[in-house]
């Protein structure tokens, strides 16, 4: 039982759960973003907000394909706005911020290994090297 616990108190295992928790709070906020704000928004110049009662009859067969159209628009609406509120932004700033960052080695010309700027010879092969 204490191997149990001792997983359970793992840091790994918390920041999962927490993720897990801000996720869905998350999910439930997007969710009611696309019901509540852009599918009104789309009727408004569509006309035809909820396509659930479209069918198509075959002899004895209803085909509901108005309810795979509602699901694929409110997928392809869901992934517009995670992509353009989160993937986004973080992209531009790990882009930035990678670029912030100093570099403080170079590559040796001669091995190709990692040596600092200012060095005057590489460390591995002992080519001189001209420092920055």
């Amino acid at each position: 039982m204490s191997g149990f616990k001792k997983f359970l108190m793992q840091g790994n295992v918390i920041d999962l759960a927490v993720a897990v928790v801000i996720g869905a709070a998350f999910g439930a906020i997007v969710t009611s973003f696309v019901a509540d704000l852009l599918t009104p928004l789309i009727s408004a110049f569509g006309g035809l907000p909820d396509f659930s009662s479209l069918t198509l009859t075959v002899g004895q067969a209803q085909f509901k394909y108005g309810n795979f159209i509602n699901a694929l628009l409110s997928f392809l609406l869901i992934a517009l706005v995670v992509y353009f509120l989160i993937v986004r932004p973080y992209t531009r700033y790990k882009e930035r911020a990678a670029g912030r960052q100093e570099t403080t080695h170079r590559e040796c010309p001669e091995c190709l290994s990692d040596i600092p700027k200012a060095a005057a010879r590489c460390a591995h092969c002992c080519a001189e090297v001209t420092p920055v």
